[in-house]
């Protein structure tokens, strides 16, 4: 008679038979197919890489998951489930059977609850978003935007994280702090910058904050994406010239979102932010724009352009003087009392 070798797998199987023949037949059904409870107990454990098995099953079991670690670990073997269980972060409850639970695992179904930054959102609509989904308070998120300790251990310049916030989806894992989300949305800016931009914008003699500053309203300006790197012209343009930017959101920065229109009554608003009221830059961001805006700014058209005026479409007329500029408010809007804008809505 021939005697083959065990291999691994060959040994564990036996091990597992083995296992089985010491457990009761009925008990080990029961466990099978019986939860511990109904289902009211629900618990978010986290496995991070590298978690044994028994690890998992013991988790599992001091959080009355599952009934038995020993159980579950054989049965988990039995399956040649143990080596393909996924790390990660999941919601389990008492009324799953050990079925569920290895089929959850195997498949990496992780706990996901997610937040979308749109492109160019400040901190304020970031922090209502926040709110309206039940996921912070709008006062706690804003008041770690401008934590000073949180900036200086982040490495984030000025006196707020605005523009630091990289544009995505990230998972809201249970009990994350706001400065957890907002160290990550740095970081994940600090990645694409160092990877895409920084480089860059040494060599133009810009830095980040500078960078993110023009960013931040050619993203609230720009409708049409295209029109970009024509907003960035006529921004650098100006700022060559000595001419007030003149920008209309920043004239509503910190007040309420900006959606399209101002009113005298905003242009006239004193504030550090209102270009119409200061010269050259606002001090900071007024958004957290996305890295097209970004490379808008790295990368503007080369035109004459001063001017642009919105059409009804969003899109903007450009022109590079005053003359075609004051004809195209007067063929593009009914009334320039919506706005005085020099670079968007009325003659300036």
């Amino acid at each position: 008679m021939k005697h083959y070798p065990l291999n691994k797998n060959n040994r564990q199987r036996l091990l597992v038979a083995v296992l089985l023949l010491l457990i009761p037949v009925s008990g080990f059904g029961l466990f099978l197919a019986t939860p511990p409870g109904n289902g009211r107990n629900v618990q978010m454990l986290d496995f991070g890489r590298g978690s044994s098995l028994g690890n998992m099953a013991e988790e599992l079991a001091a959080r009355k998951i599952i009934s038995s670690a020993r159980l579950f670990t054989i049965y988990a073997r039995l399956r040649g489930a143990d080596s393909r269980l996924k790390a990660g972060t999941y919601q389990f409850n008492d009324g799953m059977k050990p079925a569920d639970i290895i089929d959850k695992m195997v498949a990496g179904d992780v706990y996901l609850r997610l937040f979308a930054l749109p492109e160019g959102y400040s901190i304020y609509q970031a922090a209502e978003l926040l709110h309206s989904r039940g996921l912070f308070s709008k006062e706690s998120f804003l008041r770690e935007c401008v934590n000073r300790q949180l900036l200086a251990k982040i490495g984030v310049p000025g006196k707020s994280v605005e523009g630091y916030l990289y544009p995505g989806t990230y998972n809201i894992l249970p009990n994350m702090a706001e400065t957890e989300l907002i160290r990550q949305m740095v970081k994940k800016f600090n990645d694409v910058y160092a990877a895409r931009f920084a480089a860059r914008a040494q060599q133009a003699g810009m830095n980040s904050t500078e960078v993110l500053t023009l960013a931040s309203m050619i993203e609230k300006e720009a409708v049409e994406p295209s029109e970009r790197p024509l907003i960035a012209a006529v921004f650098y343009n100006r700022l060559r010239k000595g001419m007030r930017l003149q920008s209309d959101p920043t004239a509503v920065y910190g007040v309420r979102a900006f959606a399209g229109k101002v009113s005298k009554q905003d242009i006239m608003r004193p504030s550090l932010y209102n270009t119409y009221l200061i010269g050259g830059l606002p001090p900071g961001p007024i958004g957290n724009p996305g890295s097209a805006a970004i490379e808008a700014v790295l990368n503007p058209a080369r035109s004459p352009y001063l001017y642009f005026v919105a059409k009804k479409d969003g899109s903007h007329y450009f022109s590079s003087s005053l003359e075609e500029h004051n004809q195209a408010v007067n063929r593009y809007l009914k009334s320039s009392a919506a706005s005085a804008s020099a670079t968007g809505r009325a003659p300036g």
